[in-house]
């Protein structure tokens, strides 16, 4: 192989050396990453042991699956394709009330959670607050409201405060606010710090340097992490009415459990695509959100 031009040729034992010393680097790259994939195998083998995963059983027991979604399929022909849509499609105003309300817990929990956990995200970020002790305990408490499921918080209020949708707000509400406070947090720690220490040194309060000199850089991220929460929160809330909390999942289960097969198909995508189009809502919104900071 030629030499480049003005390139001065190495000698051949330093050609030698260079050349082992890449061998043997390579060689051990290799070994780590086989010893890597070595120990990912058997951590998922030791995993699906203990989870009592059966590849054989669900090879034999697939055809209920799918034969349960062949009972589920609409019964539209192509005979009177509208009627058996109408058909299909029965109880339409009441499922959209029904949907509606779906709508309104998860807005309303998004709204109550990301305002909690707006509030408990300064408090938490190591870069603002100097008191270890205030911080950890901002941090504990966002952990367990995240760490503890939905339906959980959902099957407790129910016991206190009886079925409906409340109690699917309250649960949205709680685990919205570990969730968004924990991502708030990380936003405001990852600033930059020299307008706070610019603020702070010409002797602006606490509550003015977040004010002034953190919101700024932090509020598009904010609003692109509460779009998002709240597309998170719609299917949760589905969710919820399989334990009383209100809401299309209450009527859905109602279907599941009665073999009503034309209402679960027709729930089930009546849900998928009003997911589809809040999804693709909030995605667009982000988009303009972030845009300015990404390009700028």
């Amino acid at each position: 192989m030629a030499n480049a031009p003005g390139l001065t040729p190495l000698p051949p034992e330093r050609h030698a050396a260079l050349s082992g010393l890449y061998a043997a680097a390579t060689a051990a790259a290799r070994r780590r990453t086989l010893v890597g994939l070595a120990v990912v195998a058997a951590l998922t083998l030791l995993a699906g042991v203990a989870a009592e995963v059966r590849p054989l059983v669900f090879v034999e027991n697939i055809g209920k699956f799918t034969a349960y979604l062949y009972e589920i399929l609409p019964p539209i022909g192509l005979e009177h394709p509208i009627a058996d849509v109408r058909a299909w499609y029965w109880g339409l105003p009441n499922w959209l009330g029904l949907l509606g309300e779906t709508l309104l817990m998860a807005y309303l929990g998004t709204l109550l959670g990301g305002l909690a956990g707006f509030a408990l995200s300064f408090v938490a970020a190591a870069n603002l607050v100097r008191s270890p002790w205030l911080r950890i305990g901002a941090k504990r408490l966002l952990e367990v409201c995240r760490t503890v499921p939905e339906v959980v918080f959902a099957l407790i209020f129910v016991i206190a405060f009886g079925l409906g949708p409340m109690v699917g707000v309250l649960a949205i509400a709680i685990h919205t606010t570990g969730a968004l406070g924990k991502l708030f947090s990380e936003v405001v720690e990852n600033i930059d710090m020299r307008p706070v220490e610019g603020l702070s040194a010409s002797g602006a309060t606490w509550v003015q340097t977040v004010r002034f000199a953190v919101l700024p850089q932090v509020l598009s991220n904010f609003a692109s992490y509460a779009l998002l929460r709240f597309e998170i929160n719609v299917r949760g809330a589905g969710v919820m009415g399989f334990v009383g909390a209100g809401g299309i999942g209450q009527e859905f289960l109602v279907a599941i459990r009665n073999f009503y097969y034309a209402d679960v198909s027709a729930i089930l995508v009546l849900i998928i695509l009003t997911v589809f189009c809040i999804d693709l809502a909030t995605e667009r919104v982000r988009h303009r959100l972030i845009g300015p900071e990404t390009h700028g």
